[in-house]
This record gives C-alpha cells, sequence and structure tokens, in this order.
C-alpha cells in the first residue's frame, strides 16, 4: 500500500480529486468505484471544478456506487441517489444510463444483488474504486464479521455505523437498520483502489489497517492489506502517531 500524507482535508481532496481526473484523461472509458459520506464530498466538488474549468469529460464514464439504504426512495434525501445527484452527477456531463447504484426499494433483493454483480462483471470489472473506511473498520457497509468472499449482498448495519451516520438524519431512529452493498470480494476485483482517510475520529482504523500484519473479517479495511495497487491518501490528524514510511 502506498500512503500519501496531507495537511489538512483540503489537500487530500485535491490529490484525491486530481488522481481521479488524471486516471479519466487516460482512460476516457473509465469505469469508476465511487463511495458516498462525509469524506469524498470535497473531492467530488473539485472534480465539478475541474470539469467546468478544464473539459474533463465524464461522457463515456461508467459509474457503480458502493452501496444503498435499504427502503429509501432515491428522492429521499438522506439516500444515495440523491448524495450522487446533489454532491457530483447533476454537475458533471456523464450519461446518465452509464451510472449504477444499488436498488434499496427493490422487491427481490437477492436478484438485485446478483443483478448489480453481474453488471460489474459485464463491464469489465471496476477499474479504480474510491473507497473510505469505517471507524470499526467497515469498507462500503460491510461491517466486521463479513466474510472475505462475499459479493453484492444485504446487511445489518452495526449500531457503531448507524451513530455515525446519524448526523444526516433528523434522529438514529430515522436511520436504515439494513442496506444494500458491493461485497468485499466485489471491492477487492478493482483493479486499483484510492482509499481516503481524513481526521480523528479514523485515527485508530487505519493505525489498525496499516500496523496488523495479517487480514481479519474482525476488520474488513485489513483485506486491503492483499490487494496489490492500494493507494491511501490521509491528513495529518488521522495519521497521527502511526509511523509508517510515506
Amino acid at each position: 500500500m502506498k500512503v500519501i500524507e496531507t495537511k489538512q482535508y483540503q489537500e487530500l481532496s485535491q490529490l484525491a480529486s486530481n488522481y481521479i481526473s488524471d486516471k479519466i484523461k487516460k482512460k476516457p472509458n473509465l469505469t469508476l468505484g465511487l463511495a458516498t459520506g462525509g469524506t469524498p464530498k470535497k473531492t467530488y466538488e473539485l472534480l465539478i471544478e475541474d470539469h467546468k474549468n478544464n473539459g474533463t469529460s465524464y461522457n463515456s464514464v461508467t459509474t457503480f456506487n458502493l452501496d444503498e439504504y435499504i427502503g429509501l426512495d432515491p428522492e429521499n434525501a438522506n439516500s444515495y441517489h440523491h448524495y450522487m445527484n446533489q454532491t457530483f452527477f447533476n454537475h458533471i456531463d456523464i450519461n446518465r444510463k452509464n451510472i449504477f447504484i444499488p436498488n434499496g426499494l427493490a422487491l427481490k433483493m437477492e436478484q438485485e444483488c446478483r443483478e448489480y454483480e453481474e453488471k460489474i462483471k459485464f463491464q469489465g470489472g471496476i477499474d479504480l474504486q474510491l473507497l473510505g473506511i469505517g471507524a470499526n473498520g467497515h469498507i462500503g457497509f460491510n461491517e466486521p464479521g463479513t466474510p472475505f468472499l462475499s459479493t453484492t449482498h444485504v446487511i445489518e448495519l452495526a449500531p457503531s455505523t448507524r451513530e455515525a451516520n446519524a448526523r444526516f438524519f433528523d434522529s438514529i431512529h430515522d436511520v436504515p437498520t439494513h442496506a444494500i452493498t458491493m461485497g468485499i470480494a466485489s471491492i477487492i476485483a478493482s483493479k486499483e483502489i484510492l482509499l481516503l482517510v481524513s481526521g480523528e475520529d479514523k485515527n485508530a482504523a487505519l493505525k489498525r489497517l496499516l500496523t496488523e500484519e495479517e487480514p481479519t473479517e474482525d476488520f474488513p479495511a485489513s483485506i486491503l492489506k492483499k490487494h496489490p495497487h492500494v493507494t491511501i491518501i490521509a491528513d495529518k490528524k488521522a495519521l497521527k502517531g502511526i509511523g509508517v514510511m510515506h
């Protein structure tokens, strides 16, 4: 794993934006895996700026989002469909038929999971997957204990995950209890992974990722050690006290 340290969140976001836009310029039909949450938000803002100022085109790019809450309508302000539209898709020239996000309202969830996986494979896999890390080590919504061999599936969200996401809702009681998520095997099948880590609240998780030797399903992000092309961009607060070469 390559670790790049930045002084603060703004610099982290700028480096991530540059990294992604450079990949698109080199491969205009890039298949891009996308994440939601607080950490990538500024990266998306900067990618929009780059699109407007430098003309980086998303017309031939295909995107697959990691996850979606079960039970939320795409128009719901807390759905990841809504997040992606407001934060990114509405502001770039992406072809709507090339956007894929799991359907949290699917009547047959097992079929939705299977078909989502098939769509990724039909596309030839994900070229670059953008990731964050949960305080408990989750990637996507793959909570501790999720099998490394898992593909797209339904997961019950851990209390800590629901608490962390409650800031986006009126109360924790409004946070869905389940989500549909790309599995760990699906994520690891990506050709390249870009992990963004910001803030002191992610320090313990990042320390565990970088210092523990063997991957364990108790800490899902640890599987990243087995991937040949992982780049971590982390700010000083996230890397505080971690003695790594970077």
